[in-house]
């Protein structure tokens, strides 16, 4: 008859830090809290959040700096940063691919952000709204890409799925490029920074109203319209171009 084991406490411990690296409370790259911190929080003894760290050091969840601490892998997702990543920020057509992606995660993030946002959450997505109008003062693309990066991620914590949080997260370099070429492509059309505005309240008073459907629905639409006007603003440059082109070969 086999013995039963008993259960590690180091174990217990160790699952709630993954639980913490999968909500979010623990990035990628983040520093963990030290182990008498951790052994406070847990109200555990210190031997024990050791073990627990050695045990996702040997999972790869977490690496550890000679004097520096222990730090959550930045390469968990590693697979998604990757050089053609790099190419694709780069291509026409991989932005519109990439604004058709943006349609489904972003609604379903906004549809469960509107479902399952704590109050303190849905301050933070309100906060990040209005730092979007700041970065539009001051006339700073890079700026304001950030500023709407940082509110899609408030978002995306609020709606509580960590494949939707990590896939977002790991992707912040392709969406801030995404959005900035966008929005500077955008900006010769003088009326597209007030009607991308209100779309964008739109959402934010869906989601803040507890309404997922139409969370989903504004969301929907604001990038509907960023879509439409892009392929509009690059079929009236394909024309000039021919129109160009056939006067050059006409003199």
């Amino acid at each position: 008859m086999r013995q039963v084991q008993s259960r590690k406490l180091s174990d217990d411990i160790m699952e709630q830090l993954e639980s913490m690296m999968l909500d979010g409370r623990l990035a990628s790259g983040q520093k963990l809290p030290p182990e008498r911190s951790l052994a406070e929080q847990f109200a555990v003894s210190r031997p024990s959040v050791r073990e627990a760290i050695q045990k996702l050091e040997a999972k790869g969840l977490v690496n550890r700096k000679q004097g520096g601490g222990t730090f959550v892998c930045d390469s968990i997702l590693a697979g998604l940063s990757d050089p053609l990543f790099d190419l694709m920020s780069k291509n026409l057509d991989s932005q519109f691919d990439l604004l058709e992606f943006r349609l489904g995660i972003e609604g379903m993030a906004a549809y469960y952000a509107a479902m399952r946002g704590t109050p303190s959450e849905l301050k933070e997505v309100q906060t990040k709204f209005d730092a979007v109008g700041l970065a539009q003062i001051e006339n700073n693309f890079s700026l304001e890409a950030e500023a709407i990066y940082d509110f899609l991620m408030s978002i995306c914590h609020a709606c509580h799925n960590s494949v939707i949080l990590h896939i977002v997260r790991s992707m912040a370099s392709i969406f801030t490029s995404n959005v900035e070429q966008n929005i500077t492509i955008l900006a010769k059309r003088p009326d597209m920074f007030h009607k991308m505005r209100d779309y964008r309240k739109k959402l934010l008073q869906a989601i803040l109203a507890g309404k997922p459907q139409k969370a989903w629905s504004e969301s929907h639409n604001y990038l509907t319209l960023i879509e439409e006007e892009l392929l509009l603003l690059t079929q009236e440059q394909n024309s000039m171009q021919r129109l160009i082109g056939r006067m050059q070969r006409h003199q």
